[in-house]
């Protein structure tokens, strides 16, 4: 077999588990994710699916040793609206699946309608123990344009219990909305990281092809702050939540130290991950090399799939060094720590300058775009705060 596809070492990093809900009350009309909405949700049939593809899974991963599990995370979609008895076995089977570290991170996304508030404690009780809310906003007139089933004073309740019941949480806003200000942005911050100051993902609203946001925008109905606005609030951000003690670890994420999500860590940091569910993707090291998986994106015939064959994959490609060169670099130079140099080498098989486009890489280094710093553990390639605003034009053009 040719060395770039040869199994890059793992080092014995943890696994992580992510398990995809696939169901909502509702579409919002700035989203794209993988989310469907069904007049009743078939909730047995896919909490079989879920634990037989999980099962099927397992078994592929740990033919050569046991596989420690280090986080899950339940997304979506809208995985409060899972039977908190499913999320309960779910956890079970894959403790008695894979080795499990003792401080094993269980997060579950929710949103703050009365309903999924109501259900926090079961899932506490069913081993959750950190939750993300999906906030989005504290205003009524922002929820109601972002077609949210919620409103400001439920997110706020929410924030509450949450804080009551967990021991970690984190939550999710949406900013350069249409007709925000960074003024009322900062109060926005302000007012939610007076309740929980633990852990913020922050997303700017963008337009994604084939969201009902497109159509209006299109028509000329719907108009999203300037560049230099949304690029104003996100600094604003940085500063607002170093006043509560958070620092950004990612390029959206900041969190108290020690909060930060173990889970997204293993993406970033380009470290195996399972993923199950409709469309879950997957990055997993087998004998043969880092496997690239997906899996069929329609609940339904997803489903019918995983209990016809045990899986719903669609896809499932091995990697080459130059394929795992790229995604370790555009998902590493996302983090505040940014990319260890020994690392690369290690995980990709190749040397990282063998990656980069030379001329562009001195130019970047030379703007101040990134650095390269010397740490105990060798060389470090990272963005500057002033790369990161700008990594999506940097890393198209730097990584060969």
């Amino acid at each position: 077999m040719p060395s770039d596809v040869q199994a890059p070492a793992n080092e014995g990093a943890p696994l992580a588990l992510y398990v995809h809900w696939p169901f909502c009350l509702a579409k919002c009309p700035y989203c794209d994710f993988n989310s469907h909405v069904r007049d009743t949700i078939p909730q047995a049939r896919f909490a079989a699916a879920l634990r037989r593809e999980l099962a099927h899974e397992a078994a592929r991963l740990t033919e050569d040793g046991p596989r420690r599990l280090g986080s899950i995370f339940f997304g979506g979609g809208t995985p409060s609206l899972m039977a908190p008895e499913t999320v309960a076995d779910l956890i079970a089977d894959a403790r008695s699946q894979f080795a499990t570290a003792p401080d094993l991170e269980i997060t579950l996304e929710a949103n703050p309608t009365s309903v999924e508030i109501g259900r926090l404690r079961a899932f506490h009780d069913a081993g959750i123990n950190r939750v993300s809310l999906g906030i989005q906003s504290l205003d009524d007139d922002a929820l109601h344009l972002l077609g949210r089933q919620h409103s400001a004073g439920q997110a706020i309740a929410a924030l509450e219990t949450a804080r009551d019941l967990f021991g970690r949480i984190s939550f999710d806003l949406i900013y350069a909305r249409p007709n925000q200000s960074p003024a009322a942005w900062r109060a926005e911050l302000n007012q939610a990281l007076a309740l929980v100051s633990d852990h913020l993902s922050l997303y700017q609203l963008t337009i994604e092809p084939g969201t009902r946001f497109e159509g209006l925008h299109r028509q000329g109905l719907l108009t999203l702050p300037d560049e230099d606005s949304g690029a104003l609030m996100y600094e604003e951000t940085a500063t607002v939540a170093a006043g509560h003690g958070l620092a950004a670890y990612e390029v959206s994420n900041y969190a108290r130290p020690g909060a930060e999500s173990r889970h997204n860590l293993t993406y970033w940091r380009y470290d195996d991950y399972l993923g199950i569910g409709p469309g879950a993707h997957g990055r997993t090291t087998l004998a043969d090399g880092l496997h690239a998986t997906r899996r069929h994106r329609a609940p339904e015939p997803w489903a019918e799939r995983v209990e016809r064959t045990g899986s719903g994959l669609m896809q499932d490609d091995i990697l080459t060094s130059r394929d795992r060169a790229r995604e370790m670099l555009l998902m590493g130079l996302r983090l505040t720590e940014g990319v260890p140099e020994a690392r690369f080498a290690q995980r990709t098989g190749m040397a990282m300058n063998d990656a980069l486009d030379p001329v562009i890489l001195a130019a970047a280094l030379e703007e101040g775009y990134l650095v390269r710093d010397e740490t105990i553990q060798g060389a470090v390639l990272r963005a500057t705060n002033a790369g990161r605003l700008r990594l999506e034009a940097l890393l198209g053009a730097t990584v060969l």
